[in-house]
């Protein structure tokens, strides 16, 4: 069996830092014997990201990007610049596009570190999302169109204002910012990391992980890869509506989907694959799966009806990708589906997130 052991921690890693951040603790990993018997596989593992503090995934991310931007600006260890007692000193804003939940914890970093954020939001975002972000001093700013558009407005605002752009997304395989987002993302991989062998599990034999941008999956890939299980297949789902990654992986760079992306799944409605995320992706061979709206919409009762937490389409889209993948011989058999499998997945976020 590969090594479960934990990764040595530095100073610098995301659990560390992360660690400095109210309410920062390690979220559940789950198995779900019934689950995985419904569905004709050995083990089910889900990762119950709902139960971070902003209740979702993406607490982890646009806290520890937005921190080390901070950090880097003014020069002080981020340990400094959250201890109460240093002198307060003028901060530059963050700026970030969002579908929701990037945005609140962009929000949540500059508030921890005594400063401004503004956050870009697609008209399509629900009010109540809105009001969790602005709740936590953000300027919200509603952009007409797509996420995508979203970005766009946000990275020209940023160099306007210079402030600080921390995009979860971004055409250049080496940006500083989207790889710290996915370092925050790999805080999850640590975790379970941690957590296989004092739950006495094998390791897993497949992920089944959501996209929008595709950060998320190149985070869990890149953390988890090295101690799966043969076949150690990496499986990233999205909405058939807004499906750039699988563009992306046949194009062998990022591209534009095009249409109005509008899907269920609100938190993956992106048309243009992050080029760090795409990298590693790549890397480690993952295959795309595309959904449909009807399959993302049952996901949520599915999971709770056996066994696992509340969540929205978003949160529950790689299950609604794993039934696909079981419920159809030919993609069952490509990705060596069967009896013996150990599949692992990630909740994204909690119902109310």
């Amino acid at each position: 069996m590969p090594n479960t052991s934990p990764a040595p921690v530095d100073a610098d890693s995301p659990a560390v830092l992360l660690g400095f951040c109210p309410g920062y603790s390690t979220t559940p990993l789950l198995d779900l014997p019934d689950l995985a018997a419904t569905l004709g596989v050995a083990a089910v593992l889900a990762k119950d990201e709902g139960r971070r503090p902003l209740g979702s995934f993406k607490a982890l991310g646009g806290v520890y990007a937005g921190l080390r931007a901070l950090a880097r600006a003014a020069a002080v260890p981020v340990a400094a610049l959250l201890d109460p007692a240093r002198p307060r000193v003028l901060l530059p804003a963050l700026v970030c596009a969002s579908d929701g939940n990037h945005g609140l914890a962009v929000a949540a970093a500059a508030r921890l570190a005594g400063t401004q954020a503004r956050v870009f939001l697609p008209a399509i975002v629900p009010d109540s999302r809105v009001a969790r972000i602005a709740a936590k001093g953000a300027e919200v700013v509603r952009v007409p169109g797509t996420y995508d558009d979203a970005v766009r407005v946000a990275a020209q605002a940023a160099r306007e204002w210079h402030a600080l752009l921390i995009a979860d997304t971004g055409a250049e395989p080496d940006d500083p910012v989207v790889a710290d987002v996915m370092a925050g993302y790999g805080a999850i991989a640590e975790e379970i990391r941690a957590q296989l062998p004092s739950a006495r599990q094998a390791a897993p034999t497949h992920l089944f992980v959501q996209a929008g941008v595709g950060g998320l999956a190149a985070a869990m890939a890149n953390g988890l890869c090295p101690l799966m299980a043969p076949p150690a297949r990496v499986v990233v789902v999205e909405p058939e509506t807004a499906a750039c990654v699988a563009a992306a992986l046949a194009a062998g760079r990022p591209v534009t989907v095009g249409g109005a992306l509008q899907t269920a799944a609100e938190m993956l409605s992106c048309g243009e694959a992050s080029a760090p995320a795409l990298r590693i992706l790549r890397s480690v061979a993952a295959e795309a799966l595309p959904v449909p709206e009807a399959a993302l919409l049952a996901a949520p009762a599915f999971l709770a009806a056996h066994g696992g937490p509340a969540t929205t389409p978003s949160g529950a889209a790689g299950l609604a990708g794993l039934r696909r993948a079981v419920a159809d011989d030919s993609t069952r058999g490509a990705l060596g589906l069967g009896p013996t499998s150990r599949v692992l997945l990630v909740i994204t976020e909690a119902l109310a997130a």
